[in-house]
């Protein structure tokens, strides 16, 4: 993607139309804005048109929705278990996922990718999604959030 920022686990987003919209208004894209763009005094971020509380409130949204996508043989999610490598969320909302999978053989290798867009393009204002799977990292167990070493007994 270009004129994106790109965020390890982390997304960013793009602006509202700013100059006549306040915190609560809807923009022309339906996207109900509950959080200042850089025109109405939200915080710059560099190398982006959107706030910082815009780029918070879409990493909060677009991690929630991967947080309800599990790995059927495991009882966590595919965001605790560390399989989401890089989520990128161009201006115009497009989003970018890198994932794997905790082994190439997975039975839901060929269906976890479309959960992953599904769960995601649920998103408010998110715009085409494209989801990549990747094996460069392979993934291990280190990866895991403590969470999800708490939900797997792995204390």
């Amino acid at each position: 993607m270009t004129d994106d920022t790109s965020i390890t686990d982390d997304v960013v987003s793009p602006s509202v139309e700013a100059t006549e919209m306040q915190p609560g208004d809807v923009s022309e894209t339906g996207v109900k804005s509950s959080v200042p763009s850089v025109a109405d005094g939200g915080t710059p971020v560099a190398g982006s048109s959107l706030s910082q509380e815009e780029l918070d409130e879409m990493t909060a949204n677009v991690v929630a929705a991967l947080k309800t996508v599990y790995d059927p043989e495991i009882p966590a999610d595919i965001y605790e278990l560390g399989l989401i490598y890089r989520v990128d969320i161009a201006d115009n909302r497009d989003v970018e996922i890198d994932m794997t999978l905790t082994a190439p053989g997975c039975p839901v290798a060929g269906e976890m990718p479309q959960w992953v867009d599904n769960a995601v393009r649920a998103v408010a204002g998110v715009g085409d999604v494209k989801v990549n799977l990747v094996f460069d990292p392979p993934w291990d167990m280190s990866r895991m959030s403590d969470e999800a070493r708490l939900a797997l007994n792995m204390f």
